[in-house]
């Protein structure tokens, strides 16, 4: 305001004064008041006016620092973007697997480049492409079944199908597929080349099926093998124990038909030993667990090898625990494990006595038990240097061992097998030049066994007049049959194949039949089809037991499928021939 007024007098004093030449005009006092009167509410107009000014001019710096400093943010925030967008699209750059993404309606949204080094098809020339162009149309229809079940952000679902490049060769790819949840209904589909795994796997399963090949083979091959060698077995064990029951042989003659008899055996568990380690080896051994008496199964395993014993001046001794409890165990295996124990007890000792002792630890909830077995002898002895390896396939002591007393070594192996799939213990403590003791330690449970029943099958009767048909292309198993059965009153009336042995059922009536398997023009599992369809009209079936060196438990499965009642293997045990025809004659059942 003071500005005002003294504006206002010098503007009075230089126009009336100077200009106007009137100093009397020049009136500063009214000057002042005039100029105090308009400059007032002017003053204070202009106050306020410089007051908003300042107030806008504080907004507008805060407003131009908070537009400054969300440009600041935003350009950070763009560069993080772009350096986000730069790492993902070096990382989709460089991806080996292929990541796409469809729109619901189909069309292809993204690609990334790595479809170059998968198909050949660049990422536009690929985002191009109708969506059946690389895939047949049954993958297509696959892979879009699998589409149409996915659920929004649910899991993904993979499928592996073949591919062509662009080049037209073939490839295979797995891929992903889900889809988004984000309500984008947008499918994300992940892809990767699996071609070299394919054929990885094509050649597994080539392999696998050459594997299979061989194993089958193999298989053949023993089944062969031990059919060809147990045939002449027959013939040779038959008839030497033939032979050696009958009482016009000198002394010499009688020895020399023992040596006959036990070289025959030898080969015969040599065969036996093969076939035991070859289905041990494909996994063929499956347990059957049952009750048994372990101290019955010592004293019959001790009675197989005492006639052996004695002979060379041994004493079998068996020395069972008190109280020894019946279990439930494979009583055959442990059988046969207790059985090679004890017979080579027997080859490896020339004088003294051999040990069977059994024990038995009952748990403290009187539910299972450990059950030891342990074969002593007085024999050779293992030197410390072979222990280790005495229980390994086709292993002996040493070479002069086994020049010495023969054998193939797989005994013991066959045995370790066995007491291992039981989860048990095997092992030997031995001595060079004083003896071994072997054994085996295995747990199971406590059994109860049923009292056994009194066997009614009644002996072999010489005045009962079996007829017997036997059905054999051999003829000398024929003549050894005749030879065995015909002295205790069986009449055996024979045919030399299958096709015989069917008419001679027609034709006659028979109390049992002995009936071959592997023998030309029909074989006897095709003859025992047809003679079982001849016997439904009559509702009266013979019994049929296969007599065949097909032993193995498949082969024993197929001849009782066929509709034969047993089996009987050979080489031909007199006893067990003998008590076959007793259970079986005249037992004929419905057809």
């Amino acid at each position: 305001m003071g500005f005002i007024v003294a504006a206002a007098i010098a503007a009075d004093y230089v126009f009336n004064v100077l200009i106007s030449r009137a100093p009397e005009a020049f009136t500063p006092v009214t000057t002042l008041l005039i100029a105090m009167i308009v400059a007032s509410p002017l003053s204070y107009w202009l106050t306020g006016q410089r007051m908003r000014l300042e107030r806008m001019r504080d907004d507008l710096a805060a407003s131009v620092a908070a537009k400054q400093g969300a440009i600041e943010e935003a350009e950070q925030a763009l560069t993080k973007f772009r350096e986000a967008e730069r790492l993902y699209r070096l990382l989709g750059d460089n991806l080996t697997d292929h990541v796409a993404l469809w729109t619901p309606k189909g069309e292809r949204l993204y690609s990334s480049p790595s479809i170059e080094r998968i198909t050949g098809y660049t990422t536009d020339e690929f985002l191009a492409l109708p969506p059946t162009a690389m895939v047949s149309r049954a993958d297509f229809e696959r892979v879009q079944g699998i589409i149409r079940s996915l659920a929004p952000g649910g899991p993904p679902i993979s499928a592996d199908y073949e591919c062509f490049r662009k080049d037209g060769a073939a490839i295979w790819l797995e891929s992903a597929y889900s889809r988004l949840g984000d309500g984008s209904g947008i499918l994300l589909v992940t892809s990767r080349d699996i071609t070299e795994r394919k054929r990885l796997e094509l050649d597994i399963a080539k392999a696998l099926d050459l594997a299979e090949t061989a194993s089958a083979a193999k298989s053949d091959f023993l089944a062969n093998m031990t059919h060809e060698l147990r045939t002449p077995l027959t013939a040779i064990l038959g008839f030497a124990e033939v032979l050696r029951r009958s009482r016009g042989l000198t002394k010499t003659a009688a020895r020399q038909v023992g040596h006959i008899l036990d070289a025959s055996h030898t080969l015969l568990s040599v065969v036996n030993d093969v076939l035991d380690f070859s289905r041990l080896e494909a996994g063929g051994l499956e347990l059957d667990p049952g009750p048994f008496d372990p101290a019955a199964m010592a004293s019959s395993c001790a009675a197989l090898v005492e006639e052996r014993a004695t002979a060379k001046g041994l004493k079998v001794v068996v020395r069972t625990s008190k109280g020894l409890e019946p279990m439930n165990l494979d009583g055959p295996r442990l059988s046969q494990v207790l059985l090679n124990f004890l017979s080579n007890a027997v080859k490896f000792t020339a004088h003294g006595a051999i040990t069977v002792a059994l024990s038995q630890t009952v748990d403290s909830d009187d539910e299972g038990a450990v059950l030891r077995a342990e074969v002593s002898d007085t024999g050779i002895g293992i030197a410390p240097e072979h222990r280790e390896n005495i229980f390994d396939r086709f292993s002996q002591a040493d070479a002069a061992v086994s020049r010495r007393f023969g054998g193939t070594g797989l005994g013991l192996a066959i045995s370790r097998r066995i007491i291992e799939r039981m989860d048990g213990r095997i092992g030997v403590d031995s001595v060079e030049g004083q003896g071994s003791t072997f054994w085996f330690e295995v747990r199971g449970p406590l059994a109860r066994l049923t009292a056994i029943e009194v066997n009614d099958t009644p002996l072999l009767d010489a005045e009962a007049g079996v007829r017997l048909l036997l059905v054999e292309d051999n003829a000398v198993n024929r003549e050894l049959i005749r030879a065995m059965l015909e002295p205790l009153g069986v009449g055996v009336e024979t045919a030399n194949d299958g096709v015989a042995g069917v008419e001679a059922m027609r034709q006659g009536h028979y109390d049992l039949v002995l009936m071959d398997v592997q023998m030309p023009v029909m074989d006897g599992l095709t003859a025992t089809r047809e003679i079982r369809a001849m016997e439904g009209a009559r509702g009266v079936a013979t019994p049929i037991v296969a007599m065949t060196a097909n032993v193995l438990p498949e082969q024993i499965a197929t001849c009782l499928a066929a509709g034969m009642d047993d089996h009987l293997g050979k080489p031909i045990n007199p006893a067990k021939l003998l008590e076959t025809v007793a259970r079986w004659s005249g037992r004929a059942h419905a057809a």
